[in-house]
């Protein structure tokens, strides 16, 4: 049980690692770069779009990781 937990925290935590560089920051990051054709083809509402899909797989993911991590640290004992 516990080989299984720690197989899916690795993933879990390389997802959000993902997810987290896809996100538009300030300078808008990674995402930009990827999207930016996107942002003159369909506009600024489509970046949006992403942009918050991005947010809400980021919020789910790191629910998870904490999740997981308690998880790993209760049946490490």
């Amino acid at each position: 049980m516990h080989t299984v937990l720690m197989v899916a925290l690795v993933i879990v935590s390389i997802g959000l690692i993902a997810v987290v560089l896809l996100q538009s920051g300030k300078s808008n990051g990674l995402s930009g770069a990827i999207s930016g054709g996107a942002e003159q083809l369909f506009g600024k509402q489509k970046a949006r779009g992403i942009d918050l899909i991005l947010h809400r797989v980021t919020i789910v993911l790191a629910v998870l990781f904490f999740g997981l991590t308690i998880a790993v640290s209760y049946l490490g004992l």
